[in-house]
């Protein structure tokens, strides 16, 4: 058995998942572009997977070997060690989905919590108030009746509009009638994503330019020029020279001169395999999705800082006052100047026997304080940084749109007609942006101004155009390099 150390688990997963879909056979090459792991680790990794789930194994005239998993994918490491290490990776990915959840429920409980302890502190204060003024007016009934009628209707009221009316009849609107079990987002869920959001859209985005980039190169005889690669990822052209290095060294490309003097990239161990698209139009890659706030409701975010802000009120008025008049030597004397802190202080004294101070300070003023400033704090920043990052965003979408409209068309481009459908992929201002990318064409390659009869201004891209010429007489030119598998030579069956 081979091992697999920590950090190459995630790819060897990544790996098997890939052979688990293609069963009938797939190259080093065809893992490579389905995966965008790098060249030199599915060479490394794929004989493992191999060994362990019993691969057929086919050697072609070129020499590639085609692995094929017609036993299915059955490990047969089955060891203690293996056993234990896999029994082991399970737990470990089920500990961290239980400790997230726990992590969101902590939130929903610290959050409704705080906000259910503080109301029945006041309603509590509140009906000894009432009833304390009755019973001062020689035990009046109607006056004692009416006080406790309105302390009723006040926790009747409070139900309806937050938690019958506000949580209840909005999930049941939204999933069906009250006798309907709500199937949706759990409540938790839908507090944490109020506070953190609903995680990056975009997770990942680098991995989807490269798989296209790479089926890209496998559609066009295994070459693509960095104005193609720009259009694919959506790289700026100083970024994408910057990265193109890295990705002919992860891939096995390298840089070669066509006869005109243009640079392209050749990546001729990608052709060698089973599966090659015959198109060799070029495509986008993948858009970027922009970031939403959060995929509530916009209700629920509302009475989310509701109950918040009343935490944060009641928590700043416990803390002050615990700060300010700290232990309280006269009780009387206490509610007349802060009725609803000594309330609590002497009920804490006299019927549960504790010491009010510490758990006045830390329990009902500095935790729902700080919890409520982290809870309303963590959003507001994210509020203040979102529309900066979408129009980052936005931008790179247009840059791949407006690349590939030049790259078909280097010449008599207008400005105005670098644009995208949708507004997700134009910043704002639209003007500046185009300006931008003309400008960033133009320092990679010569162009030309000239300005028209109605007093618009035409760019001319000649290096495009002339590197766009080159690169098709390079592609006829290898067209027929014998660069394919050939027919299997050797199978592992027939051995």
């Amino acid at each position: 058995m081979q091992k697999i150390n920590q950090n190459e688990k995630h790819a060897y997963k990544t790996l098997v998942s890939c052979c688990k879909k293609e069963r009938k056979g797939i190259t080093v090459a065809g893992i490579t572009a389905k995966t965008a792991l790098p060249l030199e680790k599915v060479r490394e990794l794929l004989p493992v997977c191999a060994d362990e789930f019993g691969a057929r194994l086919k050697v072609t005239e070129s020499g590639e070997i085609l692995y094929s998993f017609p036993k299915g994918f059955s490990s047969r490491y089955n060891g203690v060690r293996a056993v234990f290490g896999r029994f082991f990776d399970k737990s470990l990915d089920i500990i961290k989905t239980v400790l997230m959840n726990l992590f969101k429920v902590w939130i929903l409980v610290m959050l409704v919590g705080y906000f259910v302890l503080f109301l029945l502190i006041a309603l509590a204060a509140l009906t000894l108030s009432v009833v304390a003024q009755s019973q001062s007016k020689n035990n009046d009934r109607r006056d004692s009746g009416g006080g406790f009628i309105v302390v009723t209707h006040i926790l009747d009221l409070f139900i309806r509009i937050w938690f019958y009316s506000e949580l209840t009849k909005s999930f049941d609107r939204r999933y069906g009638t009250a006798e309907r079990k709500p199937k949706g987002r759990p409540l938790y869920k839908a507090v944490f994503s109020f506070v953190f959001g609903d995680g990056d859209p975009n997770a990942g985005i680098e991995q989807r330019e490269a798989k296209a980039a790479l089926a890209y190169i496998q559609a066009a005889d295994g070459v693509i020029s960095l104005p193609e690669y720009m259009i694919l990822t959506g790289k700026s052209p100083s970024e994408a020279e910057a990265d193109i290095t890295g990705f002919c060294a992860a891939y096995g490309g390298s840089p070669e001169a066509t006869e005109d003097g243009a640079v392209v990239y050749r990546f001729e161990n990608l052709l060698l395999d089973t599966k090659l698209s015959a198109s060799k139009t070029l495509y986008n890659g993948p858009l970027r999705r922009l970031r939403a706030f959060s995929s509530n409701e916009k209700k629920f975010n509302f009475w989310f800082s509701v109950l918040n802000g009343v935490n944060l009120l009641f928590g700043g008025y416990f803390l002050f006052n615990a700060l300010s008049m700290g232990v309280i030597t006269n009780i009387k004397t206490a509610l007349q100047e802060a009725y609803l802190y000594s309330f609590v202080y002497h009920i804490l004294e006299q019927l549960f026997k504790i010491q009010p101070l510490p758990v006045l300070f830390w329990g009902l003023g500095f935790v729902p304080l700080a919890f409520s400033v982290f809870f309303w704090g963590i959003p507001l920043i994210r509020k203040l940084l979102l529309d900066g990052k979408n129009q980052k965003l936005k931008f790179a979408n247009l840059r791949q749109a407006a690349f590939d409209i030049v790259w078909r068309s280097p010449r008599n481009v207008k400005a105005e007609s670098l644009r995208a459908a949708g507004v997700e992929n134009n910043p704002a201002p639209l003007e500046k942006a185009q300006d931008r990318l003309i400008k960033e064409l133009g320092a990679y390659t010569n162009v030309e101004v000239t300005a028209g009869d109605n007093g618009e201004f035409y760019y001319s891209f000649d290096g495009l155009e002339h590197e766009k010429q080159s690169l098709e007489r390079y592609r006829k030119q290898i067209l027929n390099s014998g660069n394919t598998l050939g027919g299997v030579v050797f199978d592992t069956d027939n051995a």
